[in-house]
């Protein structure tokens, strides 16, 4: 392993320079080729092109060249020796102290003869050598690219400490008479890595066999004896959540030729964590195909967060548990890294295909943002497509963190995001990168190690969330579309009322429950309100609810009485042979008089808010949950309604939870209803929904604001008896009531319309019929009541010679609108037609008064004895 070197990473092999031996630095013995190999590999975690190491020359006045690694130095233009009178950087950096970092441009202004200019493309770094107060020397690094990063440079600086401490005991070694450090000169780099523990292995991928030194054991904790060649003996320390990001350098569809790096951490048996460095490189055959993976692990202690860094990812772990969807989690995010690393820009993307889909910003203001960012506005944030931004589309490729200094050269959708420094995150999960998070400042920002530590962690834990967020939306949107196709999609509007209602499913399980509300207009002016409950959340929940809700509809428009209703209702579900059970809560409100009629069947009670902002439950008799027994009974409560009064219905979902008691919910809840404005019904449903952010349980909520009726419909009804001149006694009837009601441009469409309704009662079907005229505003409703359940079929075709079919046609075209309902024992076909109503003082306008008396009944004349007893 150790013994593949360089050669493995694609390293220049030194060649023999010229002037080496003027140096000292000749060729290397065998026994040392090995180090020097392995010295040479070392160069990748600073992605060096060639490493140097100068010192103090006897008489004090030049630092000379002792030692190098990596290419040729001739090819870089480092000379031998650099006098200390002389400008350059590394005289510099010896003199003053402090590391000199500088391009190719910057070296270029010391002037001829300091050194040779680099080639383009190229950076140099000179860090001094010092120990105890005395300047020793100076290390210098030659790379390939525009400038060194913080991460590189904190490398770099760790590693001249370490060559100093070698340099500085050598020098010791030499004053006491000893011989120098092991190897000749060659140790002193190899003996500065020990002291950083660097190990290296060779993963053979077509057999899966990997070869590790010495060093990486120790580092992984593993004994030589204990190691039997094994990925996963080498991994078995290594934190489960670091384990995604490692798997996926080797995944099939990952491997490119290239290098990768990044940081891992492993828990020793004291329970202690080290966090390593790998830097790898994939090596291919003869035509490119990936064949073996070379690379180092080095021991990134600098890396190790402090407490206070620990504790922070803690607090972020803890509040992204808590986040359930994708914005929860986006707001989480935001809030943990701009204040606490004074970034001034973040941002949070998913990837979706080649687009960048952002789904927080912070500062959320369009103008904060890069142009190019505000030209893909589209709705509540932008979404960039990658391929303009390579840097990015890049990093997401290779899924590392990527920390980009001021002055990095980026393209200008990045660069104006963080002109002093940009923090690139891509968001690993499930061995694959999810999103990206984006950190930007606009002064200039070193990255330190700490905050390298906080982004690692950050990132790992950020994917994992906004996959689990994005797939709890999708679940979440999916089971709210089941849910309320079940319930109406609007209420009806209600005379004399104002019904609203709302709905939340759960937060957990399949989130599809059996919770349910319903408003059912009857006829004369009375209105049902039903509000349930089916045991447990799944689809078979969900469907129970939806055919008990319509069950309870067809029931309450038969006309059965409320607890007829539920008793029917209850029946039914036994029938289905279901485990489940329901509880409901059925209410009948005469919206003129203000009557209402309570059944229970196992629900909560309903509760009343006066118009004096005082509360109160109401005390309905309860029986059984529905489904439980087959003929239980259930008892009817009446309580009278006065205008201003709200009448809440509610599921158990808004009033109790694992931390919270039924009898302190609707405590709250009844609080909450006293002091809220009734006013807005929308508002005040709203505010007692309270803070439900999280919810064990689905939460259904009806409100009624009862108001009255400013102007109460007027009713008139005739019994029809079955004489051959009925249809005749059932339009004079018609005709003096209209009269009484000063109905007269629109009395020929009603009187037409009657007579056709009765008329087709009579001859198609059996038993009583009844006619009811309501005239409430200027909508006059004629209804025919039968006892047939077959609702009127309208002809298709009717042509000249038909002697009959045109009877409903007339009354389509005479009415407003007209339909057919199935009512207790029979049906009901009714029609509307629009008139201008007079009021009893003869001016125009909503009719007042009462219906006429039987006095009136002689008007028209011609009325019999019978005809006059069988009027309603």
């Amino acid at each position: 392993m150790a013994g593949q070197g360089g050669s493995g990473v694609d390293i220049t092999r030194r060649r023999r320079d010229p002037g080496d031996k003027a140096s000292g630095v000749g060729l290397r013995p065998p026994a040392v080729e090995q180090e020097h190999a392995v010295t040479e590999q070392a160069l990748v975690f600073a992605t060096a092109a060639l490493t140097a190491v100068y010192v103090l020359s006897a008489d004090g006045d030049e630092l000379r060249l002792t030692e190098t690694a990596g290419g040729p130095r001739a090819l870089y233009g480092l000379p031998t020796s650099y006098p200390l009178s002389g400008r350059s950087p590394v005289a510099d950096a010896f003199r003053t102290g402090r590391p000199q970092w500088s391009t190719s441009a910057k070296l270029a202004a010391y002037g001829e003869g300091a050194q040779r200019a680099l080639p383009a493309d190229m950076s140099l770094g000179a860090l001094p050598l010092g120990a105890d107060g005395r300047r020793l020397g100076c290390l210098v690094v030659v790379y390939p690219g525009d400038g060194f990063d913080a991460e590189q440079r904190n490398f770099l600086e760790l590693y001249a400490d370490q060559i100093a401490a070698q340099l500085k005991a050598g020098t010791q070694a030499q004053a006491d008479g000893g011989a120098p450090g092991r190897g000749g000169p060659l140790s002193l780099l190899r003996s500065a890595l020990d002291h950083l523990h660097v190990g290296s292995f060779t993963l053979v991928l077509n057999t899966g066999r990997i070869d590790a030194d010495a060093q990486l054991l120790e580092l992984v904790d593993i004994s030589p004896e204990a190691f039997d060649g094994k990925v996963e003996t080498l991994l078995a320390h290594t934190v489960p959540e670091d384990l995604p990001a490692l798997m996926s350098i080797v995944e099939p569809g990952q491997l490119s030729l290239g290098s990768r790096d990044l940081e891992f951490r492993i828990r020793l048996p004291t329970g202690e964590l080290r966090w390593l460095r790998l830097c790898c490189r994939i090596q291919g055959d003869a035509v490119g195909t990936p064949e073996r993976l070379l690379g180092l692990v080095a021991d990134a202690s600098y890396l190790r967060p402090t407490a206070d860094e620990v504790s922070r990812v803690q607090r972020l772990s803890a509040a992204l548990a808590n986040a359930m969807t994708v914005r929860d989690v986006s707001l989480v995010v935001t809030a943990a890294l701009r204040e606490p690393l004074g970034a001034d820009r973040v941002a949070l993307a998913e990837l979706e295909g080649d687009r960048l889909v952002v789904t927080a910003l912070d500062p959320p203001q369009p103008g904060a943002w890069p142009g190019m960012w505000r030209s893909e506005w589209r709705s509540e944030w932008p979404d960039v497509p990658t391929r303009v931004l390579p840097t990015l589309e890049t990093a997401l490729r290779e899924g590392r963190i990527c920390l980009l200094p001021s002055g990095s050269g980026l393209e200008p959708g990045l660069a104006d995001m963080g002109a002093g420094g940009l923090a690139v995150l891509p968001l690993p999960a499930q061995g694959r990168v999810v999103g990206v998070c984006l950190v930007g400042w606009e002064e200039p920002h070193g990255f330190g190690p700490e905050e390298r530590s906080l982004l690692t962690a950050t990132a790992g834990l950020v994917g994992q969330a906004l996959m689990r967020a994005h797939a709890y939306d999708a679940e979440h949107e999916l089971a709210t579309m089941l849910q309320r196709s079940l319930l109406p999609r609007r209420l009806p509007e209600l005379p004399g009322g104002v019904a609203v209602a709302r709905y939340l499913p759960a937060m957990s399980g399949l989130e599809v429950g059996g919770d349910w509300y319903d408003v059912i207009p009857l006829p004369n002016g009375h209105v049902a309100l039903v509000i349930g409950d089916v045991q447990g959340h799944s689809a078979g929940a969900a469907t129970i609810m939806g055919q008990i809700r319509t069950a309870i509809r067809a029931y309450a428009v038969e006309g059965h009485p409320p607890d007829v209703v539920i008793c029917h209702a209850n029946r039914l579900l036994v029938g289905m042979e279901t485990e489940l059970f329901a509880t409901c809560t059925y209410v009948e409100l005469d919206m003129e008089e203000g009557d209402a009629w309570f059944v229970r069947a196992g629900h909560l009670p309903p509760l009343l808010r006066h118009p004096d902002g005082s509360t109160e439950e109401v005390e309905a008799e309860g029986g059984p949950p529905l489904g439980v027994i087959a003929d239980a009974e259930f008892a009817m409560t009446a309580v009278g309604l006065t205008p201003g009064t709200v009448l809440t219905l509610l599921t158990d979902g808004l009033v109790e939870s694992s931390s919270l008691p039924l009898d302190d919910g609707l405590l709250r809840v009844r609080g909450a209803l006293s002091g809220a404005d009734p006013s807005d019904a929308g508002r005040l449903a709203d505010s007692l929904l309270g803070d439900l952010s999280r919810r064990d349980d689905d939460v259904a909520l009806l409100l009624l604001r009862y108001d009255g009726m400013k102007v109460r419909p007027i009713r008139a009804g005739w019994a029809v008896w079955r004489l051959p001149d009925a249809v005749m006694h059932a339009r004079r009837f018609t005709a003096r009531t209209l009269r009484s009601w000063r109905v007269a441009t629109e009395a020929d469409m009603v009187l037409l319309v009657v007579s056709e309704l009765v008329t087709n009662a009579l001859v198609h079907t059996q038993g009583p019929v009844r006619l009811d005229l309501t005239l409430a505003g200027d909508r006059l409703r004629v209804a025919v009541s039968d006892s047939s359940p077959r609702a009127p079929a309208k002809p298709v075709l009717v042509d000249w010679e038909s002697t009959g079919g045109r009877g409903l046609l007339l009354v389509e075209a005479m009415s407003a609108t007209w339909g057919s309902v199935p009512v207790s024992g029979g049906k009901q076909v009714w029609s509307e037609v629009v008139v201008m109503a007079r009021r009893t003082d003869g001016t125009d306008g909503e009719t007042v008064g009462e219906p006429p008396s039987g006095a009136d009944a002689g008007a028209d004349g011609g009325m019999d004895s019978g005809a006059v007893a069988g009027a309603g």
